[in-house]
């Protein structure tokens, strides 16, 4: 049977209303008594009803983290920054994994409703726009994660996704290339990246082949299926260079190069995007366009605890600078 705050009162000798006070860290009363009860929630393992404490009105200091795939290095590096930064700030985080599925999408979102978060940070771009509508119509402390959409009027932490993609896609050019594909998700980060992608070759004066820009998900597995697809052209026709929109894609087409006895980068350059482990840990080692994936978490938390204590549904934009990691995947095109 679980200890309630009942019990607590009785072990302590005080009124129930005096625990109330204690855990809230409310009230007036001396020190000698306060400590009484904190020992005495100690040694029963007392642990304060949360969605009772919600619903009074006060904060759950609970936090709700949307990302589209937690196994994607990516976002578990950015789950790991939040949750180290919100533990500083003694708050917990509650983290959902949508899998890019519109269902999952309604069921989290209500999910976090129920436990009465304090406010939600969204990393993922849903399939069902109008849960942001409800969202900021409710008046949640919501900030985007990665998101730099415009469209969407609330707080944002995002880096320079159309840099980003300029800096990959000009490093590329300035080796030599000048059949380079992008593969990209379908996501407003990666439509920023394909602007940037465009923006290289067109200061560049090169051509722009539109068949070298392919959509897709990102997993390893399909950036193994989108070089099966790019090298089916022929020799000829095949591009010299790839510019993926993430690494997990990068690491799905140097694998499947392998696969296939094209060395990688004698054969194809390929560039990825995030700088997670992957990039450091493949063989050969992939040139990357990094985030500060830690500040930016770090970041997101700052701006929702903000919104949360002062009440204020703001609407912020903190842009970072992408930086291109060069390791052994990209050479001067032969």
């Amino acid at each position: 049977m679980s200890v309630t705050i009942y019990d607590v009162a009785k072990a302590a000798g005080v009124s129930i209303a005096t625990v109330s006070q204690v855990v809230n860290n409310t009230g007036n009363m001396r020190d000698s008594t306060r400590q009484r009860v904190l020992k005495v929630i100690e040694e029963l393992e007392y642990h304060p009803n949360v969605m009772a404490t919600a619903l009074t009105g006060k904060e759950t200091k609970t936090i709700g983290l949307i990302v589209p795939d937690i196994s994607n290095p990516f976002f578990s590096n950015m789950a790991k920054s939040i949750e180290d930064y919100a533990h500083e700030k003694e708050m917990s985080v509650i983290i959902c994994s949508t899998k890019y599925d519109r269902d999952k999408e309604h069921k989290y979102i209500k999910l976090l409703k129920q436990k009465r978060v304090d406010g939600f940070i969204i990393a993922s771009t849903f399939k069902d726009q109008s849960l942001f509508e409800k969202l900021i119509k409710k008046k949640k402390p919501l900030v985007l994660l990665s998101i730099d959409d415009p469209s969407i009027e609330v707080s944002k932490v995002s880096i320079d996704d159309f840099q980003g993609g300029f800096l990959a896609t000009n490093h590329l050019i300035e080796k030599g290339h000048r059949n380079i594909a992008i593969v990209a998700e379908e996501a407003y980060s990666s439509r920023k990246r394909i602007y940037g992608y465009r923006e290289a070759h067109e200061q560049a004066n090169i051509t722009l082949k539109e068949k070298n820009i392919l959509h897709t998900t990102a997993t390893i597995e399909n950036g193994k299926r989108i070089f099966r697809k790019l090298i089916g052209r022929g020799e000829a026709e095949r591009p010299t260079a790839i510019f993926a929109s993430n690494d997990l894609l990068a690491i799905g087409i140097i694998h499947e190069a392998t696969q296939h006895q094209i060395h990688i980068p004698e054969d194809i350059s390929v560039v990825g995007f995030d700088n997670t482990i992957l990039a450091s840990t493949s063989v050969p080692g992939l040139t990357s366009v990094a985030q500060p994936m830690e500040d930016m978490g770090r970041k997101s938390v700052e701006v929702l605890i903000n919104q949360i204590e002062n009440d204020d549904a703001s609407n912020e934009r903190f842009l970072y600078n992408p930086e291109l990691i060069i390791r052994e995947t990209t050479m001067e095109k032969k």
